[in-house]
């Protein structure tokens, strides 16, 4: 956790991918200039699921690994334990698919969500992932790899590719990973449904807090946040798909979500406008951005143009910058 509550206002809680952990999958954002100007206004809890720490030991023989559901209970104790009222979350991947069903059972603890590479779906990726490879491959990096990046991603960003094969080898307890993934292979649909006014809107199951929907534009999980969208209530849902931009948008492209989610934070009414003003014009065009902010039943499109404002401190797997960190084990 960083800083402190700040009086009745949600605290940001993050929850990563598998493969990663709260350090690999977001220091690049939370580090990033406008981003720090954020956390200035929030506390941040960043949740790691068990055994997916850096360094983590592995569990003993038969341990059973929480279901996403249990993963999803675990969060109101955690709240207790920090004495947050409520969160604004953001979610990658699996993390996105556990805060998305944390908002469905607990919805007064949730005001806000940006759902990065979310899947509401049953379907297991890893036979998706092992079908994208050259024939079957029991290597689980090879198959966290390919459900993190396109081909034309793991072909053209050799640097960052080889960070984060390193990283999900080399960090990651290998047995907890598995265990992680097969929670993750093993989710059931989330059974939303979207609402239509005046014929089912008090009948179906969605999400009822606004929601910032985030994929980058040759990520192979846009087929699955499209599909998302179609499930949600347009009136508090924004598809932002960002150009130029692969499986990891918060690592290659933080300026440009930092911005939106400066937008996304403002208008449900916690961001003051004095802080917009030091917003840079370069990389969002202001119509598009006035558009997420005043109503999200818009889809989004964001162009690569990060300039002079892609300023992050570290590389995405490095300590986070500022100390004040507390780590609580769940």
């Amino acid at each position: 956790m960083r800083g402190t509550p700040k009086g009745n206002r949600p605290v940001i809680l993050t929850y990563h991918d598998i493969g990663l952990n709260h350090k690999s999958c977001f220091n690049t954002l939370f580090n990033f200039e406008d981003m720090m100007e954020i956390t200035q206004h929030f506390a941040v809890v960043h949740v790691d699921a068990p055994g997916q720490q850096d360094g983590a030991p592995p569990f003993p023989t038969g341990y059973q690994y929480p279901s996403m559901d249990e993963l999803a209970e675990m969060l109101p104790s955690i709240l207790t334990q920090l004495k947050v009222n409520s969160v604004i979350g953001i979610g990658v991947g699996a993390g996105a698919y556990i805060l998305s069903r944390f908002a469905l059972i607990h919805p007064s603890l949730v005001e806000g969500l940006v759902l990065i590479n979310v899947d509401p779906c049953a379907e297991g990726w890893i036979d998706w992932a092992a079908s994208k490879l050259t024939g079957w491959t029991s290597n689980m990096v090879d198959i966290v790899m390919a459900h993190h990046f396109s081909t034309e991603e793991l072909t053209d960003n050799q640097e960052l590719i080889q960070t984060y094969r390193l990283h999900i080898a080399q960090d990651i307890n290998q047995d907890n990973l598995a265990l992680f993934c097969g929670s993750y292979n093993a989710r059931q649909d989330l059974g939303i449904e979207r609402p239509i006014a005046g014929f089912n809107e008090n009948l179906v199951k969605t999400l009822t807090c606004p929601a910032l929907l985030v994929v980058g534009d040759t990520s192979p999980a846009v087929e699955a946040v499209v599909e998302c969208n179609s499930r949600l209530n347009p009136t508090k849902t924004t598809l932002l798909k960002m150009a130029d931009c692969g499986g990891l948008p918060q690592v290659v492209q933080p300026g440009k979500l930092a911005e939106a989610f400066k937008y996304f934070v403002q208008g449900m009414g916690y961001i003051p406008h004095v802080l917009l003003s030091h917003l840079s014009c370069e990389s969002v065009p202001a119509a598009g951005m006035t558009r997420l902010s005043r109503s999200r039943s818009s889809s989004s499109s964001i162009t690569s143009t990060e300039g002079s404002r892609s300023r992050s401190l570290n590389s995405p797997i490095d300590e986070q910058a500022r100390p004040q960190t507390m780590e609580v084990s769940c």
